[in-house]
């Protein structure tokens, strides 16, 4: 062997050398699967924000939709129109159902 009691022979280095290879490995492996894991955890982090301000953005929309708003008042001349053509259509009315036979 070698001069001190302690020392490692060759054969003992050597073993000593592929069980930290193999445990680097391992610990790099490991690493990996963690960095893997974050990543997926980020993105459907990211998925379910942007499918929140998706749905938020679709209600926003929605709630526009249902308030009344300047867009809906008619001029003049198209209520006159509206009206002329509602009385039209009473005196049909009123015509079918009274005229003579």
């Amino acid at each position: 062997m070698s001069d001190t009691p302690n020392a490692l022979s060759d054969q003992e280095r050597a073993e000593l050398e592929r069980l930290r290879a193999e445990k680097r490995r391992r610990e790099a492996d490991t690493a990996a699967a963690r960095e893997r894991a974050e990543l997926e955890r980020l993105r459907a982090e990211r998925d379910a924000e942007a499918c929140d301000a998706a749905a938020h953005e679709r209600e926003e929309q929605a709630r526009r939709r249902m308030e009344p708003g300047d867009d809906l008042s008619m001029p003049t001349a198209q209520k006159v129109v509206f009206a002329i053509c509602v009385v039209l259509m009473v005196c049909g009315v009123l015509y079918i159902a009274f005229a003579p036979r």
